[in-house]
Order: C-alpha cells, then sequence, then structure tokens
C-alpha cells in the first residue's frame, strides 16, 4: 500500500505529546511490513535543518481558495533511514517557536495555518507524482483533508485515496468561523450539520469524522467513552452515528529507545531476567532528585505534562495525607499550569527527602525516573491511551492508574489472591480513593514482596512493540480502501 501520514508533530522532529510518538513510530512498522509510507508535516520555526535535509528546489503549489501559494519542501528521513519525512516550510504560518497556538490571537490564526497545511499535503501528492490509496490524519489539525478529498478531489486521481482519521484527543477540535470555507476553497454546501457545522462554526475534527471512510482512537475503551455525553465533548452523536466506522487501537512504543537492557539514560541496564540493575537506578534517582537514599522504600513517581486532564491536582492534595501516614517517597517531573508547579514544589519544600519535584522536561531525568521507580501514579480523568503506563511497566515500575481509557486496555488489575495482573487500579476520581489505592500498593510492596515482584515482570514480558497495532492499522487501512472503492477494490 501506498501510505501517506500526515500528522503536525513528528517524533524526533517535534513533540508535544503521544501524537507525535505515533506519527513517528507506526510509519517505521510499516515501512518493515513492505509498505511505501510517507510522512509530512509542517517545518516549525525550531526546526532547523540538518546536513542529512534536501531542500527541494522547485516550489510547492499550494492552492488556497482564490490563491496560490508558494511554499518550500524540505525532505529528511525517520531513524531507519528509509521513510521519507517531507517538512513544509511557510513562514508566514509555520515560522513559530511552537507547535500549536499559545494565547487567543494566535489560535484565531491557528485556523488559517492547519487548513493551510491540510491543502498542502494534498498538493504535495501532485507534486511528488506520487498518489496515495490511504491517507491517514491524525487530529483536528488535519479534519480538513478527508473534506477535501470528498469535495475538490474527489473526480481527481487523489479522489480515490481513502482517508483515516485517529483521534488522540477529542478535547481538541479546531472550531472556527465559517469565513474559513472561502479560506479553503471548501464550496459553502459542507457547512451543514452532517459535515462541518457545529453551533454555527466550522468544526474541523466534526468535518474529518464525517468525511473519513474509518475513525480511529488510540485505545479501544476511549471508542467507547467518546460515544457518551460525559466524555463525547459535544461529538458524541457524531460518533454514534459514525460508530460502526469507529475503531480503537492501542498504540505501541519504541521498544528500541525504551528498552532498560540498552538504555544509555540509565547507570546499569537491567532486563526481565536481570534486575539487579534497578536497584542501582534507584539509587541514583533517589540521589539526584534529593531524596533520602532507602533502598526499601517505596518510591512513585510521576512524568507527566501538569495538566488537569491528568488528575494530578487529586495527586497533590492526596499526597500529605500519604506521606503522614506511609513510609513512602514521591519524584515529580513535569511542566504546566502555574497551580500544579506551584503545588508540586510546595510539598518537595514541607516533605525534604521524601518529596522532590523537577519543574521542566529532561529526558535523561525522565528515563531514569521510569527506571529506577516503583510504581508510576497516572490518576487521568480521561486518557485516549497513555504511553507513560507502558514506559514504566516495560521498565519495570508498576502503574497505579484510575480506570478511564486506554489505562483500563493496558494496565490488569492486581489479583490479590493469585498475584497476577500488571498494576493498581481505582475508579472514583478523588482524594480518598488515591490515597488507599496507594496504601494498596505499599502493602503489596511491604506484606506480598513475590507477589510485587510479579507484578513488575508481567509488565515487562508484556509485548508491547508496534508489531501488532500496526497489522491492524494495515486491515483498517484495506476496509478504507474498499469502503471508498467498491467491495471488491484490491490493493
Amino acid at each position: 500500500m501506498k501510505v501517506l501520514m500526515v500528522a503536525p508533530e513528528v517524533v524526533p522532529l517535534s513533540k508535544v505529546g503521544g501524537l507525535a510518538d505515533v506519527a513517528g513510530a507506526l510509519p517505521l512498522e510499516l515501512t518493515r511490513m513492505g509498505h511505501d509510507v510517507r510522512v509530512v508535516c509542517p517545518k516549525f520555526g525550531f526546526m532547523k535543518p540538518k546536513p542529512d535535509w534536501i531542500a527541494h528546489e522547485r516550489p510547492l503549489n499550494v492552492y488556497m481558495g482564490r490563491d496560490i501559494r508558494f511554499a518550500k519542501v524540505w525532505e529528511t528521513r525517520l531513524p531507519d533511514g528509509v521513510t521519507p519525512v517531507y517538512c513544509i516550510e511557510y513562514n508566514e504560518y509555520f515560522d513559530v517557536p511552537t507547535v500549536y497556538a499559545s494565547g487567543y490571537q494566535d489560535y484565531e490564526r491557528e485556523g488559517y495555518r492547519f487548513a493551510f497545511f491540510s491543502r498542502a499535503s494534498l498538493d504535495l501528492c501532485n507534486y511528488l507524482d506520487w498518489i496515495p490509496d490511504i491517507i491517514h490524519c491524525h487530529d483536528w489539525t488535519t479534519g480538513l483533508v478527508p473534506v477535501h478529498l470528498n469535495s475538490r478531489e474527489l473526480n481527481y486521481p487523489l479522489g480515490r485515496a481513502a482517508a483515516v482519521l485517529t483521534i488522540h484527543n477529542l478535547q481538541f477540535q479546531g472550531i472556527y468561523t465559517s469565513d474559513i470555507l472561502e479560506f479553503s476553497g471548501l464550496p459553502r454546501s459542507l457547512f451543514r450539520a452532517d459535515g462541518l457545522e457545529c453551533y454555527g462554526r466550522v468544526n474541523y475534527l466534526k468535518g474529518g469524522i464525517y468525511h473519513s471512510q474509518k475513525v480511529t482512537t488510540v485505545s479501544p475503551n476511549y471508542a467507547r467513552e467518546i460515544q457518551t455525553p460525559e466524555q463525547g465533548f459535544g461529538l458524541q452523536s457524531t460518533l454514534r452515528f459514525k460508530a460502526s466506522d469507529l475503531i480503537g487501537v492501542v498504540n505501541g512504543v519504541d521498544t528500541v529507545a525504551w528498552d532498560p537492557a540498552t538504555d544509555p539514560n540509565l547507570p546499569v541496564p537491567f532486563s526481565a531476567d536481570r534486575m539487579e540493575g534497578k536497584a542501582a537506578c534507584k539509587a541514583l534517582l533517589q540521589k539526584e532528585m534529593g531524596l533520602e537514599e532507602d533502598p526499601d522504600r517505596p518510591l512513585f513517581v510521576v512524568i507527566s505534562r501538569l495538566f488537569e486532564q491528568k488528575g494530578l491536582d487529586v495527586l497533590m492534595h492526596a499526597a500529605p495525607k500519604v506521606l503522614e501516614a506511609m513510609h513512602v517517597q514521591f519524584a515529580v517531573i513535569g511542566t504546566g499550569e502555574p497551580a500544579l508547579e506551584y503545588g508540586f514544589s510546595e510539598l518537595a519544600r514541607r516533605f525534604p527527602g521524601r518529596f522532590a519535584t523537577h519543574i521542566g522536561y529532561n529526558d535523561r531525568l525522565a528515563h531514569l525516573l521510569y527506571g529506577g521507580g516503583d510504581c508510576i501514579i497516572m490518576p487521568s480523568r480521561f486518557e485516549p491511551c497513555g504511553l507513560s503506563q507502558l514506559y514504566g511497566m516495560r521498565y519495570g515500575t508498576v502503574p497505579l492508574v484510575r480506570s478511564t481509557g486506554g489505562l483500563v486496555d493496558t494496565v490488569d488489575q492486581y489479583d490479590e489472591a493469585t498475584g497476577e495482573g500488571t498494576g493498581f487500579r481505582f475508579e472514583h476520581l478523588n482524594p480518598d480513593a488515591l490515597y488507599y489505592t496507594i496504601g494498596w500498593a505499599c502493602a503489596t510492596y511491604y506484606d506480598r514482596p513475590a507477589h510485587f515482584a510479579r507484578l513488575r515482570q508481567n509488565g515487562m514480558r508484556h509485548d508491547f512493540s508496534w508489531a501488532e497495532p500496526a497489522k491492524r492499522y494495515e486491515d483498517i487501512y484495506r476496509w478504507a480502501y474498499q469502503s471508498r472503492n467498491g467491495r471488491g477494490a484490491k490493493l
């Protein structure tokens, strides 16, 4: 199959969240499977061309509405050295220091920025004289791509391409005034309830959902949750209408970059068969974070963006009670909302040696937290898939999570009777529920050490690679292509 991956962020070129990991790792696995996969993303101001980047001499004509705009195309490769990535340079929109808008004025401009990117991604195919079978779009920023395929491109070669749209986080939808239609060159007739219109405005994600042949989310449980009023963010009716084409596929992880047996960020490597190195990682983590150096005390870690979605305000309120009642330690690394940054910094001040906070993101330190922690805490309000619990299990750091979204699909509840499972789950997001679940984890650590060791082993021996998710996407691509071109259509 010929597959075009359209994404606003792609590891290792740019990264804000898990979307970038998917857009960087899934193409690698699909390429290994023999497919012709190419990736397109914006070239933002912070992305500096490297010596191996190729600048295309010919400009890319981007056919917006009544205008033709001229962009520059940079070409590089993903780490496999095979899969091409095309970076669209257009300074009027992309010469910015962040992937997404940081303020209200930037937000209004965001609609034009990603309307341009959607159109440029399609015009790139003609520019390369390469017509894909599948165009895999990621989140609202690419939502206009399927709409173009069903309108402006319908009677042209690109019109045979099937659209697959992956929703990484339904909370963000791209909602703008209807003026964006004229700018995009999309017909006004598409501004209706079963398309782009949403409460009198244009909704990029809604349009992408309606006009895609298949819609995926990053876990089966999240696919169910977003069809409910509680987590549908106003699009639950749209998603129920598309339910037969809505499929949840759990993300994989890069098992090369995240491997405790070869991770250069760890002082001593370790594996499920040779666990001795994990104690050395814990000792170094305690030393670097200013915690009391105690190998026998359970160490709970948080590696996260500090946002309300992550439920970390609940941890902030539960932590003092936990520290007063239990012999534990906490290490937190992240950045985000000022109130949470301040709250976790205050906890470190109040409980020196027992609670440590690093505001900011440091990749080496994050790997050390995964390597040296005993439990990773994720009390999320909602979590489409989550990667931190997967990294934690890979590094023998047992997840303690709220039962929501992909955390349900990836963390098996601990069974005290048998010792089976991979982590600790709780239902209700409040300080008491989190307090008692941390207490349950502590009791297991101290009183049932063989069970805790088994939880580590169960997680570490689980296959979290992209091999199975990529096979699932391969099937979804075929279904989408047949839906677009007839049941007998062959790839």
